[in-house]
């Protein structure tokens, strides 16, 4: 017989798989909650460092550029004496700490401005070599680490300058709250710059053991170093647990720089820097739910598959190899015996048939052809007793799929999780407030050189050169005091025809079916005229993808939506009354002082606000306005966050799903075993009742062939066999032979 076909396959995989199912029930998807912390605070500290990388790749990368492109800008135009350059670059941007011009030649100092940089550390003869030019890090004597971005400044008919800036390398713009901290290390795992570092001596304890792990984890290729089809962050990230004292552990998250797409690499990218951030949080060992209700479950499995197993076994399996022990009995001639004839099923239709067979092999005449079938056809068919297995199996499975272990509105969500989702909202908001002020500032650059002696074909020349630098920009065109569209590049303005350039730096136009960002920029050359830029919207929904946060949206100060990470519809209201009333709060400014349910310190005027909002199911929410100055500052916008709760790796949501997990295997199990014995052995036992029948009923015509090489092809081809014998019966009796005489096996054609 088949090794795959027949009745013992199936019930032999539907026993070993209800086994496997009861110990991995038992044994691992038990083990819930019992973790010291819980897999999603660890996942938020790492996505909070992914936060920090990224913020300091974009702050490096915008200030290398910025540098080089001020430069490019002064040099296309007039010369201009060194002070002049440093007091414009300092006057269009505040980021760095330090600024220098020398002169490449003689290495003379020519201007400098706020801290001494320090220039021994530089090569001015290796300038124009491939990385002469490129960013380089240098350790000054306190012990602090600067960045120094160079670019050239020449002119016709004067000696090449260069111009140096020096930045720190703390990660701009991130919300660390009251007891993060965050670091900058370097390839070997040495500390650049820190924020939030306490002068106990038992955290810079747990930096210097962070620090020296994750200089071995960032040496990783990022393929590597997570798991196959992680997506969203392109460079090495992850989490680390440190030390636990006094009920606490501090819990890290480490990020490489690294660039927007991967395999593509940045300026910063090239430093080999990565940002560490960790955070202590209170040490949790509850279980979810008590383990003997696993236990429990793996019981009742074991008591219902071993009923089902046995009414498989007793009223399916033993009939059917009593069949076919009986059918060759009979095909070879042994008639003396009746019949032993089951009590239900299909397999009770054809133990009847085939003892009237048998009846009319020994040619009695109540059992010849065209006499009454005899017996009572059985009302139990075998697909209602697989029926009957399939529910005792369905009784265990349905509770875990739709009841059982349920986290319903009373969840209980770790305070670190809304934490981190409040810092991360307000360290977006930031960013999302620093490229709109670095917008602005990149227009003032381009108006500061711009004067009444510069040509439209120059100007025009100026805009698009700008435009391919900087990928946020949908228009760029420079608007005089009538109205007049001077020089343009990119897309058709916005600007209403025949107006003067805003009084406002920037503002937000409601264009019909999506909101249009226009920053002005006053020329001082040319009098009331602007440099004016329309930033695309996507480069601002860009800005608020970022894994862990959920939905994320910016709106006005009317709580109208005007960006998000998911699509939407400009300026329509947060369809959430709860996110409605956080926005509310977080930008209330009136200074009276509440306690938000994420449960931080009380405090006057605008300022993030996280809680967790039960309404329409658990949901970390945050919002965060735009506070921290510049030209964003009079927008008004907030940054708001929704993330599902039953999204995140906390214990009571674990539960739930590994109980749903049970049930679905369970209930997975049971079909596919006996959906095979439906397939394998009912339906075609259901046929072979039929034709068994027939010829009991005197179809002596019908050729009875099987269909599969089991048991019940063994039946069937015995039954064959009979037919033939009933045959060789038939034209016996007409050449007018004994018909009471017992009769062999069938003799071959031709030997009558």
């Amino acid at each position: 017989m088949s090794l795959l076909g027949g009745i013992r396959p199936p019930i032999a995989a539907l026993s070993a798989l209800l086994l496997a199912l009861a110990a991995l029930t038992a044994f691992q998807l038990g083990h819930v909650g019992r973790e010291s912390v819980p897999p999603a605070v660890r996942t938020s500290q790492q996505y909070f460092a992914e936060d920090g990388a990224i913020a300091l790749r974009a702050s490096l990368d915008e200030s290398i550029t910025d540098i080089g492109r001020t430069a490019s800008l002064f040099s296309s135009g007039e010369p201009v004496s060194p002070d002049s350059v440093l007091d414009k670059l300092g006057s269009v941007y505040q980021k760095w700490r330090g600024t220098a011009v020398i002169e490449i030649k003689s290495g003379r100092l020519e201007a400098q401005r706020g801290e001494n940089l320090p220039l021994t550390a530089l090569d001015l003869t290796a300038l124009d070599g491939e990385s002469g030019l490129a960013p380089r890090m240098v350790r000054l004597e306190n012990g602090e680490t600067r960045l120094l971005t160079l670019a050239l400044l020449s002119w016709p008919d004067r000696p090449q300058q260069l111009l140096v800036a020096s930045s720190s390398l703390n990660v701009p713009g991130i919300s660390l709250g009251p007891s993060r901290a965050i670091a900058v290390l370097d390839s070997s795992g040495q500390v650049l710059g820190s924020d939030g570092i306490g002068g106990s001596g038992q955290e810079k304890k747990q930096l210097a053991k962070f620090a020296k792990t994750v200089a071995q984890k960032a040496a990783q290729h990022p393929l590597q170093a997570k798991e196959p089809g992680s997506g969203g962050f392109a460079g090495v990230s992850g989490s680390l647990l440190g030390d636990s004292r006094d009920g606490h552990r501090s819990v890290a998250g480490y990020a490489k720089l690294t660039g927007s797409q991967p395999g593509v690499g940045t300026d910063a990218t090239a430093l080999g820097l990565t940002v560490v951030s960790f955070v202590g949080v209170a040490e949790e060992r509850s279980a979810a739910v008590d383990s003997f209700f696993w236990i429990a479950a793996s019981a009742a499995l074991l008591v219902l598959g071993a009923l089902a197993v046995a009414l498989l076994v007793t009223t399916v399996q033993r009939p059917l190899l009593r069949l076919f022990l009986e059918s060759r009995r009979i095909g070879r001639g042994d008639l003396n015996r009746p019949v032993t004839v089951p009590k239900y099923g299909e397999a009770a239709r054809i133990g009847a048939a085939l003892d009237r067979l048998r009846r009319q092999l020994l040619g009695e005449p109540g059992a010849q052809s065209g006499s009454p079938r005899g017996g009572r056809r059985s009302r139990i068919g075998t697909r209602a007793l697989l029926g009957v297995c399939g529910i005792l199996l369905l009784v265990w499975s349905a509770p875990l799929l739709l009841t059982l272990n349920r986290a319903g509105a009373s969840v209980d969500v770790p305070k670190a999780i809304v934490d981190d989702q409040r810092e991360r909202t307000d360290t977006l908001a930031d960013r999302v407030r620093r490229a709109l002020n670095e917008g602005h500032a990149d227009l003032t650059s381009v108006a500061s050189v711009i004067s009444d002696r510069t040509t439209p074909a120059e100007l025009t020349k100026l805009l698009e050169r700008t435009r391919n630098q900087h990928g946020r920009y949908e228009s760029l065109y420079v608007l005089k005091a009538d109205g007049t569209v001077l020089a343009r590049a990119g897309g058709t303005p916005h600007h209403p025809a025949g107006k003067g350039p805003s009084k406002q730096p920037v503002t937000l136009v409601d264009s019909g079916n999506r909101p249009v960002i226009t920053e002005y920029a006053e020329a001082t050359g040319l009098a009331g005229a602007a440099v004016v830029g329309e930033l695309r919207i996507d480069f601002l929904n860009a800005l608020l993808k970022r894994p862990g946060l959920g939905e994320v949206r910016v709106v006005d100060a009317e709580h109208r939506v005007i960006g998000s990470s998911d699509g939407y519809r400009a300026f329509t209201p947060l369809s959430d009354a709860g996110l409605d009333a956080l926005v509310g709060s977080a930008n209330d400014k009136s200074g009276a002082d509440a306690k938000s349910a994420a449960g931080e310190k009380p405090g006057k005027g605008p300022r993030a606000k996280g809680a967790l909002i039960r309404d329409g199911g658990v949901a970390v929410a945050a919002a965060a306005p735009m506070t921290g100055g510049g030209v964003a500052q009079p927008l008004d916008w907030t940054v708001v966050t929704r993330q599902p709760a039953k999204g995140l790796e906390i214990s009571a949501y674990t539960a739930q799903n590994r109980t749903v997990l049970a049930g679905l295997l369970g209930l997975t199990g049971a079909v596919a075993c006996l959906g095979w014995i439906h397939i394998i052995v009912v339906r075609p036992l259901r046929d072979l009742a039929r034709r068994a029948e027939a010829l009991a009923d005197g179809d002596r015509r019908t050729v009875v062939y099987p269909t599969h090489h089991d048991e019940v092809g063994a039946v069937t081809r015995s039954l064959e066999v009979i037919r033939l014998q009933l045959l060789e019966q038939r034209k016996r009796d007409a050449a007018g032979g004994t018909t009471g005489r017992t009769p062999g096996p069938a003799a071959p054609a031709g030997r009558n």
